[in-house]
């Protein structure tokens, strides 16, 4: 598996990730939780290092599962969290709360979630505007000192955000979405990451399904699946007229990617993970046969012309 690092620091990652939201339930619908240790072990075997959950995934479930799948593992991996939310109840809709008080006894339950006395990187899940970003920062810098993380970094942060966070602590990434049906992330953030030594985490890089091929005109969403709203991110990807002709446009890629040997879940991989700024692709996925489907994306090295070419089906 290839290697890219966190931007200019010394922390290095495997250029496909695996994204523990699916495995916190509550949000993706029912799955076998047998089948979720599977394939983190399948992961782990066919070269994937970095292994990303966050405590709201499953009201801290989801942390729990992994933590289970790593178990005699942990010196084998990436291991990423994400604090900074807080809920009432399992379930509850969750607020952001960046409070040193709540960072520190938020990461004390995801290390002991997670089964690890440290996390190789902790991440601000959402940013929380009612407080300077020093207050995170600074608590961040502690936690470092601590031995309790390696780094630190921030997700769907804005750049006026992320400067504001480097005056105080060196982040090393941002983790965003980014996808073939979602290019906003191009504009400032990508730039801003570049110049200031950081590397990108995309979230997504399946269109949160759309791009596996597998949806069709008749797809529908469990009870549970926050896919249910047909919104994604602010986006109506999911959502009538707009769902079908995604669809059209996936058919389309299904032909490029065949082309190539490859599939469209393959494809919309590789051309996010053409982007350099990209230190992982985040896949979250729930069965071991998928894995090495994942993995083979890592291969194609797909041409600045090829890359163009695709995202010209999307934009028409």
């Amino acid at each position: 598996m290839k290697q890219r690092t966190f931007g200019n620091s010394d922390l290095s990652t495997s250029i496909i990730g695996f994204g523990g939201w699916p495995m916190g339930r509550g949000h993706y619908g029912s799955f076998d939780e047998n089948e979720v240790i599977r394939a983190i072990h399948a992961a782990i075997d066919m070269g994937v290092t970095l292994f990303d959950t966050a405590a709201v995934y499953g009201w801290g479930e989801g942390e729990k599962l992994l933590g289970r799948a790593l178990k005699d593992k942990r010196d084998q991996v990436v291991l990423v969290s994400k604090g900074g939310l807080d809920w009432e109840d399992a379930g509850a809709a969750s607020g952001r709360n960046c409070s040193r008080e709540h960072l520190t006894s938020g990461l004390e339950e995801s290390l002991d979630n997670l089964q690890t006395d440290y996390l190789d990187l902790y991440l601000i899940h959402w940013p929380d505007e009612s407080r300077p970003f020093s207050e995170p920062m600074e608590t961040f810098g502690d936690f470092q000192r601590d031995g309790l993380i390696r780094y630190g970094g921030v997700s769907n942060f804005s750049p006026e955000q992320m400067r504001e966070s480097l005056d105080t602590f060196d982040i090393v990434t941002n983790q965003v979405g980014y996808h073939l049906f979602d290019f906003r992330t191009e504009a400032e953030i990508m730039p801003f990451c570049r110049e200031n030594g950081m590397g990108i985490m995309a979230y997504g890089p399946l269109a949160h399904g759309l791009l596996t091929g597998a949806m069709a005109p008749e797809t529908t969403f469990e009870d549970d699946d926050w896919r249910r709203s047909l919104r994604a991110f602010g986006q109506p990807i999911f959502e009538g007229e707009t769902f079908l002709e995604n669809l059209r446009k996936v058919d389309k890629l299904k032909d490029v990617a065949a082309s190539k040997g490859m599939t469209v879940a393959q494809l919309a991989l590789a051309w996010v993970l053409a982007e350099e700024v990209v230190s992982v692709a985040l896949v979250g996925t729930r069965k071991p046969e998928e894995i090495e489907q994942n993995v083979k994306a890592a291969e194609w090295e797909m041409t600045p012309t090829d890359r163009d070419e695709i995202r010209a089906i999307v934009t028409g």
